[in-house]
């Protein structure tokens, strides 16, 4: 398999994920008993730097800056995918990078989310892990002249 072929894969569960997170993070269940803690979040201001906020602003701006986060990475994994095989034997660690970045955020959706966020972490660290072993593999590199 070539790095292409596995970040390209990556790139359209990512893009896939972050439509999913951005359009679903703000959902809730009546039979979740949440109303009373979701109210609470919208209703109660404080002051920060000179804004007025609820905890409510502040979830939904984390919930919005890890859906452009999860767009950031699509782009970026395509990206990678149009790269000459010299160049990303290159930039091996930026790809192991965003390998290890995606195994945490598996971590993370492991201990604290669902299946549906866990699986696409799972599948999008074993694409991107993929990716980054066949990068350092389909080139081999001169050795360095001194």
């Amino acid at each position: 398999m070539k790095a292409s072929i596995s970040y390209r894969i990556a790139a359209v569960l990512l893009l896939l994920f972050a439509v999913g997170h951005t359009l679903g993070f703000r959902q809730s269940d009546p039979t979740w008993g949440a109303d009373a803690l979701l109210g609470s979040m919208r209703s109660i201001h404080f002051d920060v730097q000179g804004f007025s906020r609820t905890y409510w602003d502040l979830f939904e701006a984390a919930g919005f800056s890890v859906g452009v986060f999860y767009l950031f990475a699509a782009i970026l994994a395509w990206q990678l995918a149009g790269l000459p095989a010299a160049t990303l034997a290159f930039m091996r660690g930026t790809a192991w990078a965003f390998a290890l970045c995606f195994a945490a955020i598996t971590v993370v959706s492991w201990k604290y989310l669902f299946m549906l966020p866990i699986a696409f972490s799972i599948v999008i660290t074993l694409c991107l892990t993929a990716a980054a072993w066949f990068s350092a593999k389909q080139v081999s590199m001169p050795p360095l002249r001194q």
